[in-house]
């Protein structure tokens, strides 16, 4: 398998393993899409960690298999593409990227799909399809243009130009730097948390965020409004207001 999917304690590990830079063919897509439908789906998954390896997060597409692609097969393959990284931006659970290497192009545009990005020290971003005479087709030209704002990805996505951790972090691409061989456990360390705590209300939070980020005001108001209520009405909510009420704030256990 190109990419691994496990599971320990609530933190679900999607792991690309396809040597050397994990390049994107289209069996590994099909593959990423498979696997965050199982991490949506799976109550035993509460909070998820997008890894390429020690080495390198994801180097961006198989060129050489895109390269036998003429347009009319790339109209046919385009959706399926984009489907499979939303499939990972959609699944309904704290979602964080241990971005060691390089994440280029696709495996830029796959950390973008996370809800936070934690970066090897070494690591280098940027979507370069520019330079092939491509634009980013895989949600790059939208998701990276909502994180940092359009002048910086408008910036990244005409010149093609990699950037260097610390960069990345002054741009808002990522969220933290640490030392290489520290990303995992950081990633780790941040979805173990979030695996401990209310389920319902976390999905909830990142519903509303992403909804309201796509949509206006108005409509993301409606959707706040509605899970606020809507809430009320589990046994998490019952749980964290009595040990708020009992014990003060922070001490509450959420199965």
């Amino acid at each position: 398998m190109t990419v691994n999917f496990e599971v320990v304690e609530g933190v679900g590990t999607i792991r690309l393993d396809r040597p050397p830079m994990n390049a994107l063919d289209v069996a590994t897509q099909d593959r990423l899409k498979e696997l965050a439908e199982e991490a949506t789906r799976r109550e035993d998954v509460r909070a998820v960690i997008l890894y390429g390896g020690e080495k390198v997060f994801a180097a961006g597409a198989d060129i050489k298999e895109m390269q036998n692609m003429d347009h009319t097969a790339m109209v046919l393959r385009a959706r399926a593409l984009q489907d499979a990284f939303t499939a990972v931006a959609r699944i309904p659970k704290p979602v964080v990227a241990a971005v060691t290497g390089y994440a280029l192009g696709g495996g830029c545009e796959l950390a973008l799909c996370a809800d936070f990005r934690i970066a090897a020290e070494n690591a280098k971003l940027g979507q370069p399809e520019i330079l092939l005479g491509l634009i980013p087709g895989a949600g790059g030209t939208q998701r990276l243009a909502r994180l940092v704002g359009p002048s910086k990805a408008k910036d990244l996505i005409f010149t093609g130009r990699m950037v260097k951790a610390d960069e990345a972090l002054t741009l808002g691409l990522v969220d933290r730097v640490v030392p290489a061989d520290e990303v995992y456990a950081e990633a780790h360390t941040w979805a173990a948390r979030l695996a401990q705590g209310p389920a319902i209300a976390l999905r909830a939070a990142k519903e509303s965020i992403d909804t309201g980020l796509e949509t206006d005001i108005e409509t993301g108001l409606t959707v706040e409004r509605n899970w606020f209520a809507g809430l009320f009405a589990t046994e998490d909510r019952e749980r964290g207001m009595k040990s708020f009420v009992e014990e003060g704030p922070g001490k509450a256990k959420f199965l």
